[in-house]
């Protein structure tokens, strides 16, 4: 054999595996490519909707420096309308979600989905002092919520109930602020409020190990709380009724 011979075979591309079809990784590149493009489709509308959520967050942080008499125009109205902006986003994204499988693309929008249940749930609880529930959720997002028979968008029990908790470290935060603020009332009003979901929550059996942790550390919220209006009542600032 020549060398020029020798030297064409020794760089000859190496003949195909009868064991390895090349189009078995083409047609899992077409897969990817696929996913890709889902995850930007979703990622686009999520992305939305977390800067819509900024504004509303920012619109519920001033019940820190708002007297409770000014709530409504300062915060309640603002936070209603930023909250119509981030539901019919949400109405999108279920639109978007609900043609593919849910718990393969849920992780996207989670965060952003239990944020803005956060967001209805203290504006109502604000306006009233009650506690929406996920079916009233759900209405006012305009969205399914705990589907059980169908594979398609919605908001989770896990959703609703991590949104929960960080509503109540929230208002722990506002207990001690009302007080700044001159507002004695307020904190009995979380106090009551807090404890009851607190004991709400352990009447569930959670299998959700973030939910479970989570709702562990509220103990440290009510008791944050209680300190508040153990405090008032040492200085005789309990509002007689």
């Amino acid at each position: 054999m020549s060398g020029d011979t020798a030297m064409a075979n020794n760089n000859a591309a190496p003949a195909p595996s009868p064991n390895v079809d090349p189009a078995i990784f083409s047609s899992l590149q077409a897969k990817i490519d696929k996913e890709t493009a889902i995850r930007d489709e979703l990622k686009e509308i999520v992305e939305t909707l977390s800067k819509q959520g900024r504004v509303t967050q920012s619109i519920l942080s001033r019940i820190h420096n708002t007297p409770t008499a000014d709530l409504e125009e300062s915060v309640l109205a603002p936070c209603s309308e930023s909250l119509k902006e981030q539901a019919a986003t949400v109405k999108s994204l279920a639109q978007a979600a609900s043609k593919y499988p849910f718990y393969k693309w849920n992780s996207i929008w989670q965060r952003e989905i239990q944020n803005v249940v956060s967001n209805v749930q203290m504006c109502e609880w604000l306006k009233s002092g009650s506690l929406v529930t996920l079916e009233e959720v759900g209405q006012r997002l305009h969205v399914p919520v705990n589907l059980q028979d169908e594979d398609a968008f919605h908001v989770t029990i896990e959703d609703y109930l991590l949104a929960l908790t960080a509503m109540i470290e929230e208002l722990a935060r506002l207990a001690p602020n009302a007080v700044t603020l001159g507002d004695y009332a307020r904190p009995l009003q979380i106090s009551k409020f807090t404890k009851d979901v607190h004991a709400g929550f352990q009447l569930l059996n959670l299998k959700n190990d973030i939910l479970r942790r989570r709702v562990d550390g509220l103990k440290y919220s009510v008791k944050k709380v209680e300190d508040v209006v153990y405090d008032l009542s040492l200085r005789g600032l309990i509002p007689k009724h």
